[in-house]
């Protein structure tokens, strides 16, 4: 009998400025490595998304955040893992720098597509690419 892979909740900010969102790239030796993603992280046991969203952007980013709505909400199944996302939208206080050695960058709404993001953050990105002209 094989067991399910394990569900992971995880939170993103969708952080928006002009034009530009916010990503960060996903270092060597874990998950999805190398793909580029929108800040956030594993929720802990018994957390809320709000509290795991404040707590990873300030461990990444030397941020504090204020949340927004939920834009989106995804389940995605990896052959390990089962990857349960929520994307908030989010405003920054203060200018985040990333604190765990990882690429940052600020990428124009029509340049989210040239880069390699993880397979369950497709919808969210055609979401965002209907909004342009719009925001």
């Amino acid at each position: 009998m094989t067991g399910r892979a394990p569900t992971v909740v995880v939170t993103a900010a969708v952080v928006c400025r002009g034009e530009a969102y916010l990503v960060t790239r996903r270092p060597r030796g874990v998950h999805l490595e190398g793909c580029w993603e929108f800040p956030g992280g594993k929720c802990e046991p018994g957390e809320t998304h709000a509290a795991c969203l404040t707590r990873e952007l300030h461990e990444e980013l030397g941020v504090k955040v204020r949340i927004g709505a939920e834009i989106f909400e995804v389940s995605h199944d990896y052959p390990d893992r089962t990857v349960e996302l929520h994307f908030f939208e989010c405003e920054l206080e203060g200018d985040p720098r990333p604190l765990l050695g990882q690429d940052m960058r600020w990428v124009p709404r029509g340049g989210l597509h040239a880069l390699e993001f993880p397979p369950a953050d497709a919808a969210l990105l055609r979401i965002l690419q209907g909004r342009a002209g719009s925001a």
